[in-house]
């Protein structure tokens, strides 16, 4: 059984640093890219970081030089550190575990269950 396991965040103050986290089990974690999404009310789900099995990252343009994707291959773990936290990064943040083919076909596909971040003084 696959499992993506965020930690939970509750409410933080505007400037304050977090670092949420992701533990994965059931899949062979090398192997799968992993990344974080957020969602807002009323909005589609999209891609705040993502980090490939071989090390690339990308990132939203309104996360870039502030948060840094990172993985522990060891402890089947992603982490997120999010430096410099504004009011609109309020949303809930989920985790997502992708393994594709060689030629970019989604072969599996799973989410954590999400955690809210709430940014405000």
């Amino acid at each position: 059984q696959v499992q993506l396991v965020e930690s939970v965040v509750v409410l933080v103050q505007p400037g304050v640093s977090l670092r949420p986290s992701c533990a994965a089990s059931g899949i062979v974690f090398i192997r799968y890219a992993m990344g974080w999404y957020l969602q807002t009310p009323g909005q589609q789900r999209e891609l705040v970081a993502n980090l490939t099995s071989g090390g690339i990252t990308n990132y939203a343009d309104s996360v870039k030089g502030r948060f840094t994707i990172s993985r522990d291959n060891a402890k089947n773990t992603v982490d997120l550190q999010m430096n410099s936290l504004k009011p609109e990064d309020t949303a809930v943040y989920s985790c997502n575990a992708r393994l594709s083919s060689i030629v970019g076909v989604v072969l599996y596909n799973y989410w954590g269950q999400g955690t809210q971040v709430t940014v405000s003084s």
